[in-house]
């Protein structure tokens, strides 16, 4: 049985990120089903992560992201590609880093406490899947250690993953 290992609050990011890396590795290995690894990757994340009020995902369905497995209070359930910080990663085929959820124009509030976000696109062999969403209530909570870091995660998905 898998037992996710924190870490103490002094450990760098690097170590954060690299300790985060290898136990999803280990969760994750030999199951590919995308769902069930996207519930157990959102479930570490929001267990590991320090200062996050959700962690989850959502997926391409025809011309839209839907709602995926996640950890927190309950969530918009269909976003356009272009809208918002999640439809805007689509539309970028990149990872976006708001400090300030207020000053990103077209942000969607599905949680009014989230402060600031950071969105992952979940990219496999040239095409848009989903993407990871974190929201934080706390301003600039994410940076490039953590864009990098959760790239890396996502990686890790991709790669164990049957998409």
């Amino acid at each position: 049985m898998f037992q996710a290992q924190t870490l103490p609050s002094s450990a760098s990011k690097r170590d954060l990120y690299a300790s985060l890396a290898q136990q999803l590795a280990a969760l994750l290995e030999g199951e590919p089903d995308a769902i069930a690894n996207a519930a157990n990757m959102s479930a570490l994340i929001y267990q590991l992560l320090p200062d996050l009020n959700w962690s989850g995902f959502y997926f391409m369905r025809g011309p839209e992201l839907v709602l995926g497995p996640f950890q927190g209070k309950v969530a918009c359930v269909r976003i356009a590609v272009g809208r918002g910080v999640c439809g805007t990663a689509v539309e970028r085929r990149a990872s976006v880093v708001v400090p300030d959820v207020d000053a990103f124009p077209g942000h969607i509030a599905c949680d009014g406490a989230s402060r600031s976000e950071l969105v992952v696109p979940l990219i496999k062999n040239g095409q848009v899947f989903g993407v990871l969403d974190l929201d934080s209530p706390h301003p600039n909570r994410f940076d490039e250690e953590d864009r990098e870091g959760c790239e890396r995660l996502v990686r890790i998905y991709l790669e164990a993953s049957a998409l």
